[in-house]
């Protein structure tokens, strides 16, 4: 809100260059936003398709928490206006992986009922055949 009350200031004085970075500043918050709300999802994604491949297994429930997931990832990644992504395929891949250790952590709670650690965990499963159907669910699934 600070934003929003110091660029009406600098808009009243005329100063063009100083709003100019308000908006720039403005858009990098909504931009931050949006990316942190795509990895939130991202880690329930990783978490069913690690439980998945750690129990050779799926459940119905993990099956619909997984197309949730990628249905509100590609919502928010979506420019609505100028259209396009916000995140590219790359960037959304970086994305991925850096969400990848937090759901390493929730998933170690629940495979076998909590029966690894994380490190454990991360021994029994591919990060890269994970990431990549992760990718390849939310850039086909409709």
């Amino acid at each position: 809100m600070e934003e929003i009350l110091k660029l009406k200031e600098l808009l009243l004085q005329g100063d063009i260059q100083g709003s100019l970075a308000i908006v720039n500043e403005l858009e990098e918050m909504s931009r931050d936003d949006i990316i942190s709300n795509i990895r939130s999802y991202a880690v329930i994604l990783l978490l069913h398709l690690i439980k998945q491949q750690a129990e050779n297994r799926t459940t119905r429930s993990w099956d619909v928490s997984i197309r949730n997931s990628i249905l509100e990832i590609k919502a928010k990644n979506k420019r609505r206006k100028s259209g396009g992504v916000y995140l590219p395929p790359e960037d959304l891949l970086n994305t991925l992986a850096e969400a990848y250790p937090q759901a390493i952590n929730k998933a170690s709670l629940e495979v076998k009922e909590g029966y690894y650690e994380s490190e454990e965990l991360e021994q029994l499963v591919s990060q890269d055949e994970i990431l990549n159907q992760a990718m390849q669910l939310i850039l086909t699934e409709n």
